[in-house]
């Protein structure tokens, strides 16, 4: 649990705006008997939300996209003060912010509080059964991983926090070298940035690992403190400046195969609003999700090409090699979790989920790689 200090005693602020709904209700009341057309305006809401991601990053404009959709459904009545990593605690805090009434909200990841409890890396940063990041967002919404969500953050752990999944993130880049690696023997001792479960899944490879913000990243490298790493996506890895500090880019892999935003709210927060305003809130993360989708694919395909054609930089898949030592390193890690009762509860769910699901995604899906190499022949890489 964080020791941050509490800005304000939560009974104290919750009796203070219960005082003022009833007393807005009574002038509103009054208001209408004296002059039935005069509409008297309420001041909104503020929710402060602050995000694990610096300013200039692409994440912190999608959740801009979220903050401006509440606020235009809820005509005004709720405003989102949005703030970047470090505003008022660094990246990894925002949980212990959220929990402890310091933030009424936070934009994060749930790999970003692995190291209070490591079964918060399955609901982003687990192991890949098959499951592409729609399959494993559905699984949150439909098989039951919103439950053990809350059943992990509020009765296991004690936080007063309700958390939400939105954005299925298409899969994470292997990273940034220096040099071209294809064998698992290329990446053995390597210094490497990642975050969450995949931390304890390439030093079991042989790598030793760093779990850095997004920001702390290039100037790791530059120091010599990392040798390579991964963050997320092409668009921050431009506006990082990935490419000053590496020219090869590995794309495709199963450390963090699927993953998704973490909406986190203080409970009281929540339960203070007024029910549609809580539904705004809720229901808000579906509906930024859908545009996260379309904004990160028009961006991260835009940004791939620049990184290429401007910065130099060499892209490649990574290797077969590389992907199966990393599903077999996976296939260790889980007998290991497994000692955990939870963990193998939330495993056990997600598996059942994947082998049902994906069985029917897998024979309904037509080879789209053949479809695009037919009409656009030569463009993709050989497969390593």
């Amino acid at each position: 649990m964080s020791d941050l200090p509490k800005t304000e005693d939560r009974k104290e602020r919750t009796t203070l705006k219960r005082r003022d709904i009833l007393t807005g209700a009574a002038l509103a009341g009054a208001a209408v008997v004296a002059a039935p057309h005069v509409v008297r305006a309420q001041s909104p809401i503020t929710m402060k939300m602050q995000t694990s991601w610096p300013a200039s990053d692409i994440w912190q404009t999608m959740a801009g996209q979220y903050a401006d959709r509440i606020q235009k459904m809820s005509g005004g009545r709720l405003k989102v003060d949005l703030l970047p990593a470090g505003a008022v605690v660094g990246a990894f805090q925002v949980m212990d912010a959220v929990n402890d009434g310091v933030l009424d909200a936070a934009h994060s990841v749930s790999a970003y509080w692995y190291g209070k409890n490591k079964a918060a890396s399955l609901f982003g940063t687990g192991p890949v059964f098959g499951g592409n990041p729609t399959t494993m967002l559905s699984w949150f919404y439909q098989g039951g991983g919103r439950e053990l969500y809350q059943e992990l953050t509020q009765k296991n752990m004690g936080l007063k926090v309700v958390g939400l999944l939105g954005f299925p993130m298409p899969a994470q880049p292997f990273g940034w070298f220096k040099g071209e690696v294809n064998k698992v023997a290329d990446i053995q001792g390597f210094k490497y940035r990642t975050v969450g479960l995949a931390a304890d899944l390439f030093q079991s490879m042989g790598m030793s690992v760093a779990q850095l913000p997004g920001g702390e990243i290039v100037p790791a490298m530059e120091r010599g403190v990392i040798d390579a790493f991964e963050f997320n996506n092409p668009s921050s890895d431009l506006r990082f400046g990935s490419a000053d500090v590496a020219k090869n880019y590995y794309l495709g892999s199963y450390h963090q195969a699927s993953e998704a935003f973490e909406f986190l709210f203080n409970q009281d927060f929540l339960e203070d609003l007024p029910d549609d305003l809580r539904a705004i809130v809720e229901h808000g993360v579906e509906a930024v999700s859908t545009y996260n989708t379309a904004f990160a694919l028009d961006n991260y395909s835009a940004d791939l090409q620049k990184l290429q054609n401007e910065k130099g930089v060499k892209i490649h898949q990574t290797s077969s090699e590389i992907l199966k030592a990393q599903l077999e390193a996976w296939t260790k890690m889980i007998g290991t979790l497994e000692s955990d009762p939870f963990i193998k509860k939330v495993l056990d769910s997600q598996r059942a989920w994947v082998e049902r699901v994906t069985y029917y995604e897998i024979l309904n899906s037509p080879d789209y790689r053949l479809a695009y190499e037919h009409f656009f022949p030569g463009k993709l890489p050989a497969k390593a």
